[in-house]
């Protein structure tokens, strides 16, 4: 898991999705692994699947972020995939 801001990219705040990325809400997926809409619950906090990168292949998830400042590095966590 990493982490993501804007202005990081030309894109700004606007995800793959045509939503807004949210704090506390949006992360990147690989879409072949995880498909948009997806919900994903990290350490008790539910995410949804809104965007995707060139970063984020496989298994990586990129994690919406206020500012550069609150960037984490690498963190390894167990993810829940929600089901219908």
């Amino acid at each position: 898991m990493t982490a993501y801001w804007y202005g990081e990219d030309e894109y700004g705040d606007l995800t793959a999705t045509g939503v807004r990325a949210q704090v506390n809400h949006t992360i990147a997926v690989d879409p072949k692994i995880i498909p948009y809409g997806s919900e994903i619950m990290i350490d008790g906090q539910i995410y949804v699947a809104e965007d995707c990168g060139g970063a984020v292949k496989n298994n990586v998830i990129d994690v919406w972020v206020e500012h550069q400042s609150n960037s984490f590095g690498v963190k390894y966590k167990e993810i829940y995939i929600k089901r219908e």
